[in-house]
């Protein structure tokens, strides 16, 4: 009877990737894009820009130095976060924050055509808080924002996957 429960059991694991199944961000497929270079236009090198650099590395997307040489132009519009309050104990403590990390996006080729007109990806995350553990809370912190940004970066990726050339609409 042991036996049979470990056999199912291994069985099942083998089964899992052969579905499809993988963890969030191991094993995932390539994005399908419908251009083969792109020129990355931001602010400066946050977090998020060298995310999409990666992605675009790993799905062989050329990077280039100038928007004339690019099949389109990504440019990131806006990118912020912030942290509110979300409740309060009786006492007046805070219990937990809300963290919020939002990005906007664009893309147009080089006749100004838009590809992806001014998306914007928000996530949201709640982060429990209490004064006796802050360091480990500001460590919390930091990993939810590093885990948004990845989670940013995906959806970027995946919008940018079902990205074509509007018909009338240009970049202004």
């Amino acid at each position: 009877m042991k036996n049979s429960i470990y056999a199912l059991l291994f069985a099942t694991i083998l089964l899992l990737p052969a579905c499809g199944f993988h963890l969030r961000g191991h094993g995932g497929q390539a994005v399908t894009l419908a251009f083969q270079s792109v020129y990355l236009k931001a602010e400066g090198e946050t977090p998020f820009v060298t995310g999409l650099r990666s992605a675009f590395a790993s799905n062989k997307v050329e990077m280039s130095a100038s928007p004339e040489q690019a099949s389109i132009t990504l440019e990131v519009v806006s990118e912020s976060s912030d942290k509110q309050i979300l409740s309060l104990s009786g006492a007046g403590k805070v219990l937990e924050y809300q963290l919020r990390y939002r990005v906007s996006l664009r893309a147009y080729d080089s006749q100004l055509v838009s590809w992806l007109s001014n998306e914007e990806i928000v996530l949201t995350r709640t982060l429990t808080y209490d004064d006796a553990q802050v360091l480990a809370k500001e460590q919390e912190e930091a990993l939810l924002f590093k885990d948004m940004r990845s989670d940013a970066v995906a959806q970027a990726m995946r919008r940018l996957s079902r990205a074509k050339p509007a018909k009338t609409h240009k970049v202004e």
